[in-house]
C-alpha cells in the first residue's frame, strides 16, 4: 500500500491558506488515482511542535542502550514523527514562504525528524563528509505560496529564496534524492492581480498533474495524460 505523508505548517488559518488549498487538492487527487492509498497528516501549524533544546540534542547523541527514561520520553514525539516519515512513499509538504525562508513550524518538524541514528549516520571516518542518509527511495512534493514573485535560481529574487534550498538540503534526512524534488509555487499574493489568479491556476493544474503522476506510478499505472497520448 502506497503512503502519503501531507505536512501542512501554514499560520493562516485553513480558509485563507493557499498551501492547505493546494495540498488539499492534491491529496484529493492522489486518492482518486489511488483509492487504496494511506494518507497520513500532520497540521504543524496548526498544532506546533515544541523546539529541539539541550535536553532534545542530549537525548539523541545518547546511545539508545544507555538512555534514562526521561530521555525515551524527550524523544518519543521525535519518533512518531520520524516513524511516519519512514512509512511515506510520498512526502507532501505544505511550504509557504515566510521572510524569505521556511516557516518556524516546518523547520521545527524539520529538526526532530533529523536524527542521528533514526534518519542519519554519522562517521567521522568517512573524512569530511561523515553525514549519510539512512532513508531512501522516496519523492517529495513541496507546494508552497509567495507573496512576491521571480524566486526561481535565474529569476529577479532568486537570491533571497532561502526556502527552496533549505528544504533541499535537508531533503536526504527524508530519504529524498535532489532528482525527486517537485516545488509549485502560487506567487504575486500581495499584489492580488491578474497574475496572482493565474498563478493560482498553474499551480492548481501542476499539483493536480503531479499527484496523477505519482499515484500512478506507485500503482504501475500510467497517468491518464500518458496512456491517452
Amino acid at each position: 500500500m502506497t503512503t502519503l505523508l501531507r505536512i501542512d505548517s501554514s499560520a493562516q488559518l485553513e480558509d485563507r491558506s493557499l498551501t492547505r488549498r493546494l495540498t488539499a487538492l492534491f491529496t484529493a487527487e492522489f486518492l482518486e488515482a489511488n483509492p487504496e492509498a494511506r494518507v497520513v497528516s500532520r497540521d504543524v501549524g496548526k498544532d506546533p511542535l515544541p523546539p529541539i533544546d539541550h535536553r532534545f540534542i542530549h537525548a539523541a547523541f545518547t546511545p539508545p542502550a544507555q538512555r534514562e527514561p526521561w530521555m525515551i520520553e524527550r524523544l518519543a514525539l521525535s519518533d512518531r514523527l520520524i516513524d511516519e516519515v519512514e512509512a511515506a512513499d510520498v512526502i507532501l509538504l505544505g511550504a509557504p514562504m515566510y521572510n524569505y525562508g521556511m516557516p518556524s513550524t516546518l523547520k521545527a518538524w524539520i529538526d526532530h525528524v533529523s536524527r542521528i541514528g533514526r534518519t542519519f549516520s554519522f562517521d567521522l571516518a568517512r573524512g569530511d563528509f561523515p553525514i549519510r542518509p539512512i532513508l531512501g527511495g522516496k519523492k517529495l512534493v513541496v507546494l508552497s505560496s509567495r507573496g512576491e514573485f521571480g524566486f526561481q535560481p535565474d529569476g529577479l529574487r532568486g537570491h533571497m529564496n532561502a526556502l527552496d534550498p533549505g528544504i533541499a538540503a535537508c531533503a536526504h534526512y527524508l530519504g529524498v534524492a535532489g532528482g525527486d524534488i517537485e516545488t509549485v509555487a502560487i506567487e504575486y499574493q500581495e499584489f492580488k492581480d491578474a497574475r496572482h489568479v493565474r498563478s493560482i491556476a498553474r499551480a492548481e493544474g501542476r499539483a493536480r498533474h503531479l499527484a496523477r503522476l505519482l499515484a500512478s506510478s506507485s500503482t504501475g499505472q500510467q497517468p491518464v495524460e500518458a496512456a491517452a497520448s
